[in-house]
């Protein structure tokens, strides 16, 4: 009987607890890379061994999971999020393990780097200006108001922002010169969308489309995810199918997970950004419920060159979504509904991050937000009357205090 295969997890936390559950129904040997943070609630029941990294750059992560390597060679490797996908592929690339490349790694990690490398390919993006300082974007902005201005490597829309005046852009620049190097982009006017993918050498294996629901400007920030969506405009759909080849290609993406966001406006589909990692907001969960199989355990097969086609469903067999509630900025003084909520049949999970006496501020990033509903139903119209009940039944009341204004 042959030896278990060894898999490195790198990142767990909460959202990624699910890749180590589905390697225990494997019956693989996990070992994990557990960031400072985590590690008081890491599950020592689910990982033979655990990497502590104390610091929070790349490098940190790069140089816990490099020691892991050096004391046992893993037959495959996962890396969890945005921190943890340069890590992971220099091992993987060394070792010549199945992953996305070190190339699509490491463009997946710069937005600068993403806009040289998709012009060059050709892929629909916006019109955009790199400086290593926002003041030098000033004249550039005030051609073509409105724009978005982002930070390079950030993730969850951190520091992402929507300037529509000259008014806007002299107060931005003020508040965020030395800041650094920015990307400044025209702002495609439209709908948003994520494109989620489980790729093989290079084959796209399975394919989701996610519509996405966000604040109004300046942020931005998702408050919903509806999977399995469908474009009826065959057009549309032939072009996002076009989009979204061109961006493996201009990558190189070889092996994993791929989730990529683009705007539709009248000319199309345009690529926002490519991420090579789990996508956040529990989308793997909602995707998983949508299509009916495990996407952690298929993210987990890939890496470890097993067989993934038997457990992959391309057609919805449901219609899901995760929902994040909002409410004004304060101090939580009562939080309702939540056992009704819980109650609904299309109801999935409710998971607050947050209870009376915390602080809401204003919401301007993902980080932000008060936790999500993970909700499941038989058919869209369902799903609609979910999310709506959802929101007319959980309330969070919070009260103005000061510094949350």
């Amino acid at each position: 009987m042959s030896a278990p295969k060894d898999l490195l997890v790198v990142g767990v936390g909460v959202m990624g607890r699910p890749y180590l559950e589905a390697a225990a129904r494997l019956g693989l040997r996990v070992r994990a890379v557990e960031a400072a943070a985590g590690w008081d609630s890491r599950p020592t029941d689910l990982a033979e061994t655990f990497y502590r990294v104390d610091g929070h750059q790349e490098e940190d992560w790069a140089a816990a999971v490099a020691q892991a390597v050096a004391e046992r060679v893993p037959d495959g490797l996962v890396a969890f999020a945005e921190p943890h996908v340069l890590a992971g592929a220099l091992a993987q690339d060394r070792l010549g393990l199945p992953g996305p490349s070190l190339h699509a790694a490491v463009i997946s990690r710069n937005k600068a780097l993403q806009r040289a490398t998709f012009a060059a390919h050709g892929v629909r993006q916006p019109e955009h200006l790199l400086v290593p300082d926002v003041a030098e974007a000033r004249d550039w902005m005030l051609e073509r108001l409105p724009v978005v201005v982002k930070p390079l490597t950030r993730a969850g829309s951190e520091g992402v922002e929507l300037v529509r005046t000259a008014e806007e852009a002299a107060e931005l620049v003020a508040r965020r010169t030395g800041e650094g190097k920015v990307l400044v982009e025209e702002a495609i006017q439209g709908p948003e969308f994520s494109w989620e993918a489980l790729v093989r050498d290079g084959e796209v294996l399975f394919e989701n489309v996610t519509a996405k629901e966000t604040t109004a400007p300046p942020y931005f920030v998702e408050l919903a995810h509806r999977c399995a969506h469908l474009f009826e405009d065959e057009e549309l759909a032939a072009q996002v199918h076009e989009l979204t080849r061109g961006v493996l290609a201009a990558v190189g993406m070889r092996t994993g997970l791929v989730h990529l966001e683009f705007k539709v406006d009248g000319n199309g589909p345009a690529l926002m950004e490519i991420a090579v990692r789990t996508p956040g907001d529990y989308l793997p969960d909602a995707i998983g419920l949508a299509y009916g199989f495990d996407l952690y355990e298929a993210v987990v097969r890939l890496a470890l060159g097993m067989p993934v086609d038997e457990l992959v469903r391309r057609e919805p067999v449901g219609w899901s979504a995760t929902v994040f509630p909002t409410t004004a900025p304060g101090v939580i003084t009562g939080i309702g509904g939540v056992e009704q909520t819980a109650a609904h049949p299309s109801v999935v999970r409710v998971r607050l991050r947050k209870k009376a006496g915390d602080t809401v501020r204003p919401l301007t990033s993902s980080s932000q937000r008060m936790g999500h509903v993970l909700v499941n139903a038989p058919s869209p119209t369902e799903r609609e009357d979910a999310l709506k009940h959802v929101r007319e039944t959980l309330s969070i009341v919070t009260e103005q205090a000061e510094g949350t204004r």
